[in-house]
C-alpha cells in the first residue's frame, strides 16, 4: 500500500476528499496530515476519519526535525493540498519528483507568492479571464514552477463573480485531485 502524506493549511475539503477517496481504495492511503496551522478545521476533519495529525511552527517547517517525521513514514506521495508556506528545499530534495501541489488557475497564469485562493479567482475576473482551472504540478524550489502533471479548464462568465469562480474551482479538485494523485502512484508501482 503507498503512503500518502498530506500538507494542508486550512478548511481541509482537499485533504479529506483525498482520504476518502483512499479509504477503499488498493493502492495508497493517507497516513498522515501535516499541519502549519493549530486551529485549521483540516485537523477535526483529519481526526474524523482516523488520520494521524502532525502540528508544526513555520520554523520547525524549515528545521530538520520535520523532515525526520516525514523520513520516519517513508511517504510515496507528498500532496500539498492549500498548504500555504514556501515548502522547503531540503524536503523537497529528499522527495524528489515525489511531491504535489494544486494550484488555483491554469499556471503559468496567475500563479507565484501571494497567489492562492480568493486571491486568484479576484484576479481572474478583475482581469476579465474567459477561463480558469486547476494545475496540478510538482514542487520545486520556486512557488508554482514545478512541472505540470495536470490541468482542466473550466470557462469563467462575464457575470461570475470571485465566489462563483471559486465554486467552479472547487468541483474541478474534488473531482481530478484524487484521481491524479492515484495515476501518479500507479505509475510509481
Amino acid at each position: 500500500m503507498k503512503k500518502i502524506v498530506v500538507f494542508a493549511s486550512g478548511s481541509g475539503t482537499n485533504a479529506e476528499n483525498i482520504i476518502k477517496y483512499f479509504k477503499s481504495g488498493t493502492i495508497g492511503e493517507v497516513v498522515g496530515i501535516f499541519t502549519n496551522n493549530a486551529n485549521a478545521k483540516v485537523i477535526e476533519r483529519a481526526k474524523n476519519n482516523a488520520v494521524p495529525v502532525e502540528i508544526f511552527t513555520k520554523t520547525e517547517l524549515y528545521e530538520s526535525d520535520l523532515l525526520q517525521k516525514i523520513n520516519t513514514i517513508q511517504p510515496d506521495l507528498i500532496v500539498l493540498a492549500g498548504f500555504l508556506l514556501k515548502f522547503p528545499d531540503a524536503i523537497i530534495e529528499a522527495y524528489p519528483d515525489k511531491i504535489i501541489n494544486i494550484h488555483p488557475a491554469l499556471l503559468p497564469k496567475y500563479g507565484g507568492k501571494g497567489m492562492y485562493g480568493m486571491h486568484v479567482h479576484k484576479a481572474i475576473v478583475e482581469n476579465k479571464e474567459r477561463e480558469t482551472g486547476i494545475t496540478i504540478h510538482y514542487v520545486n524550489e520556486n512557488y508554482d514552477e514545478g512541472a505540470t502533471i495536470f490541468q482542466k479548464q473550466v470557462t469563467v462568465l462575464g457575470t461570475d463573480t470571485p465566489e462563483v469562480v471559486a465554486e467552479k474551482i472547487h468541483e474541478l479538485e474534488q473531482k481530478y485531485f484524487p484521481a491524479v494523485i492515484e495515476d501518479l502512484l500507479k505509475a510509481k508501482s
